[in-house]
């Protein structure tokens, strides 16, 4: 199994010392050029992955203590960061939350998040679904500009009688190095343990669904979850699950792994080589 930790202005500078001093040909070059290429898709696309896990962690969390507060309340108390206001306005039955990261920026679970993300639902308690709205302003995740209004359609109870989330899928992400790449898709997220507890510290949710990512060079990615994601809220990454990966030159699975709380997974290209990945 091969090794491979996604630093990858580090890992292409070695590449291109690699290709410079073994003498190879032009065509053995391009052929490396383009394998390190895909690796650079690769880790933005999970990098994409992790801003749409926190992005669903705050609005299902928000909308969770925002319906289970005082309905005359325009401000509420909600498991963040004290350098995060929350502001949720209730004009009859029409419900506005802004979560403010402030200019500088607030550390949410080890990420450093900047800017608004505004929510907002129309309440009512008889009805089985609620479709929340929430978009992006002025909107940083680790330094990279993330662009997005998406919705979320939120059942109240599924098929195995849990609370479920299909996400709607439209962002677009630019990196300090004025990389950029965008997303569309659905996500379902069903809401497996922890619900009603009162804290979001115990919650697990299963996520399934498919996406493309489009890069700026014409490139496409299309993923598929295979086995679904499980999401352990204290933990920086799915924890186990996979997903189908589909592009021009390689395909393959991503795998996260048995369980563990940890940032290793594995991609299986279709060949059958297996890479062994360190997360950031």
């Amino acid at each position: 199994m091969k090794n491979l930790r996604f630093y990858l202005n580090t890992s292409m500078a070695l590449l291109f010392i690699l290709i410079t001093a073994s003498g190879c040909t032009e065509d053995d070059a391009v052929v490396v050029n383009d394998q390190s290429q895909d690796m650079v898709e690769m880790s933005r696309a999970t990098e994409m992955d992790n801003i749409d896990m926190v992005l669903g962690d705050l609005v299902v969390n928000s909308f969770q203590q925002q319906e289970s507060s005082n309905a005359d309340r325009s401000v509420y108390n909600n498991q963040l960061p004290d350098c995060v206001t929350i502001t949720a306005v209730v004009a009859q039955n029409n419900v506005s939350v802004t979560l403010d990261f402030g200019d500088e920026g607030c550390l949410v679970n080890g990420n450093l998040i900047r800017g608004q993300l505004l929510m907002t639902y129309e309440r009512n308690p008889e009805m089985m679904q609620v479709l929340i709205t929430y978009n992006l302003v002025d909107f940083y995740f680790n330094a990279k500009n993330v662009i997005a209004t998406r919705t979320i359609l939120r059942e109240r109870f599924n098929e195995h009688n849990n609370p479920q989330f299909t996400h709607t899928l439209d962002m677009t992400v630019i990196w300090p190095t004025g990389a950029q790449a965008s997303r569309s898709g659905e996500k379902v997220r069903e809401w497996i343990e922890g619900f009603g507890s009162g804290t979001f510290e115990d919650n697990v949710f299963l996520i399934t669904g498919f996406w493309n990512t489009t890069f700026v060079n014409g490139n496409s990615h299309n993923y598929e979850v295979t086995l679904p994601l499980r999401r352990e809220v204290t933990c920086a990454h799915f924890v186990s699950g996979s997903f189908s990966v589909a592009r021009t030159n390689f395909g393959g699975v991503f795998d996260f792994g048995d369980g563990s709380c940890d940032n290793q997974a594995t991609f299986t290209f279709n060949n059958g080589e297996v890479v062994q990945i360190t997360l950031n």
